[in-house]
Parts: C-alpha cells; structure tokens; sequence
C-alpha cells in the first residue's frame, strides 16, 4: 500500500521511512493504530475527493490520530482540553461528560466541524490549529495563551495533525453542488453493502454488519436504507450519511426482496415461506403493521409505476400475485408452468401499467402479461447465440435473471446466465436490438465460465445500466448507447440485488 501517511512514519525494518523527521511513530504494521489507519487508506482511495463519504473517512482518521492530542498531558503544559472547553474560544472543544475519558461520537464529530474551521484543507502551514500552538522559533505564531504546545515540526503529534490537513477535504463550492446518484450492491454472501459513485464508478462508502443483505430500497428524501437481513429475519433500517443500523424490525419470516411504496410510507418486504405474504413495515412507525397473504412464498415484491398495485412472484407456486395496495389484499394471479422469477414493468399513456415482463425458472427467455386483460400474452426466447454457460455454473434451473426498463421508457434489458450478456429489446415493439457479452471467471486450470448476471439498475437519465455479476465479484458499467462495457467495478462477495439513489447536492 503505497501510502506517505502509512510508510512515512513506519520502522524501516518494516518497510517505512527512514528519514522521517518524527521517527519510528509505528514499530510494526501489526500496529491496531497503523491497520485501523491502512484500512482508511484503502477505503479513501477508491473515493473521489469531492464526496461526503470521504469527509466520513476524514472523520475517522481525525478521530482516532488527531483528537486524543487535545487531551493529552504534555509535559509541562496544560491539556489543549483545559483551556479549549471553556467558552469565548475560537476553537471551542465539547465538555467530557461526567465520568468519561473520552468523547462520545456525537461530540466528537462536534469538535470535528470545530477544527475544521481552524485549518486551511492541505496547507498546514497556513492552519491556525498548527501555527497558533507551534513555537515561535519553529515559524509559530508570536503568543499563543495555551504556551509553545509543539516545540518544532518535527513533534510526532504535530506532525498528525499536519498530515490530516494535507488530506483534509476542501470545502466544495455552491457551484459544484448537484445531484449525487450512487449505486447501492448487496453482496449477498458476505455482510457488506457496497456504495458506488456513479461520477467515479468506485466503491466510496462500505455498510457493514449486515450478514446476507438480499433486498434494498430507500426513503424517498435518501436520509434511511432498508435492508432485507436474510440471517436475522429482520428488515435493517440504515442511516445513510454513517452507515449504521438504526433499528431491526422483526418480520414474520425469512425474508427474500423488498420494494417501498411512492409514498414512502410502506416498505413491502417478500417472504420466502409458505404460505406466503407481503410483510408490510411503516416507516413512520418502524415496525411491521400487516402481513398481506399472497399466492406462494415470495422471491421478489415489486411496486406498479404508478404506484397502485405490488406484484409478488412466487417460484413454488409459479405464480404471480398483484396486491391492491389501497384494500393491502391480493385481487389476481397469474398462474405459469414454472417459477416466477424476477419481473419488470411498462407503463401506457396516461401512465398506469400496461405489461409485466417476467422471467421464468428454466427459460432462457421471458414472458410477457397484459397487465389490463390478466393474462399471459406470449414468451420471447433469446438467441442462440452466444450461449454455452450455466452448466459448470450450476444455474440451468435459472437460466436468466434480472430484468429492467429503462428509466426513459424506451428499452428492456435482460440478463441471460446461459449467454453470459444481457440483452436490449426496443419498446414497445420488443426488437431486439444487440447484446453485451459479460466478463469470463477464469477458474485454475479449468475453461473459463460465466460471471452469473443477476440483476439490472439504471441512472436516471437511461444512459448507463449497471448488471451485478454474482459469479465475479463485481459490477459491469455498461453504455446504453454502445452496449460496450465502459468499467468495471470489484465489489463484495456474490453481489445481486441493485438499486440507485439519486442525492440532492454533495453537501448531503
């Protein structure tokens, strides 16, 4: 890991520095302080400088290398605590609770936006937080009431400090505030969540502590992400900004994928177990009021476009079950000979639903339902070419997943497992229009095999879809327009479900 901040102040034995002016800082990188911080350079890496979460990363280093300074006894000296908590300073830090060494992360992050106001972002030299307490022989400022905190810049905690504003985040101008859409990836297999900057196409924030995320929505001002937990059974409500679980909603049982209402007023959770329902959650509430019963265990759970209806399919049962949701009570089904799989919608004119396109367990294809007439239509197989995948894979019984319109309306795509690509259709006409081959996995020793597509998501403007690959590890960034392959992106283990969410302005 190529990091100065890193291999700067580390033992040369270990591979570091060996003119570092404030020595041996860490003696190895088995150091909790050297890791903790080599896992904040790994994450700010793959961020842009621009975005919130790297100010979250910034957090992190200033609150584990930079704020246990001001409460450091220094020989001869007084605490930076004593003299900063007491009122009229223009650095202000927050008082210890009664009975406590240390901040609570609220006060922390308090005394964070504090001395934030004390430094220019990447130029030490001009930060009052370090020219005001440095002597006046090392270039200090004349007086400082708090007496020479840092003899020289070569002090080790000087040094920390310095080192933290030259990565500090400049501030970003008005001009610069627009619309922020990230993607969000549930790796399935692991207990992670991935957030990706669609500016950058990389990873700038990691939700953890989620064992086997599935399903994702999110609230309709981007403030909470709801998380279907498949290890606890529970829908985890999830603040944006930090990342961290602010509730556990218990549901009736195992949970599969989840959709939330136009409102925002109802997240609707699948779940997978006989009999089968709609778990509904209010987001007002936090916690489950109703289970509405479906035809079937429940796979995937889906809001209409305009908002009127949820559609829940159902493998076992091979059917699909539309909700009304003004009654919350199953009002048709549509009954296929295999399971229902995952589905997507166009809309006519005036908006209301016109089709279901749903794919089916053991078709390479799939089926088409008038929404108005509550039938199937007809089934549109894809090509026979390319093709050759899904066998080694173990996947033939789910010969495709994943499908979307797209945000303007003007194409379907669908993933293909036995093709290892995903196809573009025009609509309405369903054309097809051209394919996207998707990466190879290239075992030891063995013939390539497929990546595994399982689920598709647009950006807003219908110009970039994005498809998890579950067998890669990663996401491909496709161009709508070319169907090339623009970049893709590493992520958690056996990613699947995906979804965007666009946010106002990069201050949030």
């Amino acid at each position: 890991m190529q990091s100065r901040l890193l291999l700067h102040p580390l033992s040369p034995e270990e591979g570091g520095d060996p003119t570092h002016a404030g020595g041996k800082f860490w003696k190895s990188k088995s150091d909790s302080e050297w890791r903790l911080l080599a896992d904040w350079v790994r994450v700010a890496s793959l961020a842009p400088a621009s975005n919130s979460e790297t100010v979250a990363a910034e957090f992190n280093y200033y609150k584990t290398m930079v704020e246990p300074i001001f409460l450091k006894e220094r020989p001869g000296h007084a605490r930076c605590y004593g003299c900063h908590v007491l009122g009229g300073r223009d650095f202000h830090l927050e008082p210890l609770l009664a009975g406590s060494a240390n901040w609570t992360d609220e006060q922390s992050r308090q005394n964070f936006q504090n001395a934030r106001k004390q430094i220019a972002p990447g130029d030490p030299t001009s930060s009052r937080l370090l020219m005001h307490p440095l002597a006046p022989e090392a270039g200090g400022e004349e007086f400082h009431s708090g007496g020479r905190q840092f003899p020289s810049q070569s002090d080790p905690d000087w040094l920390a400090i310095a080192q933290w504003v030259r990565d500090a985040v400049p501030p970003v101008p008005a001009a610069e505030v627009d619309e922020v859409t990230q993607i969000y990836v549930t790796n399935s297999a692991g207990n992670t969540i991935d957030v990706v900057d669609s500016r950058s196409n990389k990873v700038v924030q990691v939700i953890r502590g989620i064992e086997l995320p599935h399903g994702i929505t999110f609230s309709p001002d981007g403030n909470r992400v709801y998380i279907s937990n498949e290890s606890e059974s529970v829908l985890d409500v999830v603040d944006r900004k930090s990342g961290n679980i602010l509730q556990k909603i218990a549901l009736s049982d195992h949970p599969n994928n989840i959709a939330i209402t136009k409102d925002g007023g109802r997240v609707l959770v699948g779940i997978r177990a006989d009999p089968g329902a709609i778990d509904v959650i209010d987001t007002k509430l936090l916690r489950r009021t109703k289970s509405i019963p479906v035809y079937g265990s429940v796979h995937n759970v889906f809001v209409t476009p305009d908002g009127k209806y949820a559609v829940s399919g159902s493998i076992e049962n091979k059917t699909a079950t539309v909700v009304d949701l003004q009654t919350e009570k199953a009002v048709w089904k549509v009954q296929f000979d295999a399971g229902v799989r995952p589905m997507a919608f166009d809309t006519n004119p005036d908006g209301s639903t016109a089709r279901i396109f749903v794919q089916l367990s053991g078709f390479n294809g799939f089926a088409i339902v008038d929404f108005a007439k509550r039938v199937e239509i007809a089934r549109i197989k894809f090509p026979d070419q390319p093709t050759g995948f899904g066998t080694v894979e173990g996947r033939l019984g789910t010969p495709a997943h994943g499908i979307g319109v797209a945000p303007d309306g003007k194409s379907l795509w669908v993933n293909s497992t036995v093709a290892n690509a995903v196809f573009k259709y025009s609509l309405p006409e369903l054309n097809l229009i051209g394919h996207t081959d998707l990466p190879l996995v290239h075992p030891l020793g063995q013939a390539p095999s497929g990546s595994v597509p399982e689920w598709i998501t647009f950006l807003p403007d219908s110009k970039v879809v994005y498809v998890s690959n579950s067998g890669a590890a990663s996401v491909s960034v496709i161009d709508t327009t070319t169907l090339k392959i623009v970049t893709l992106i590493p992520v958690g283990e056996v990613p699947k479900r995906l979804n965007v969410l666009s946010i106002h302005g990069t201050s949030q």
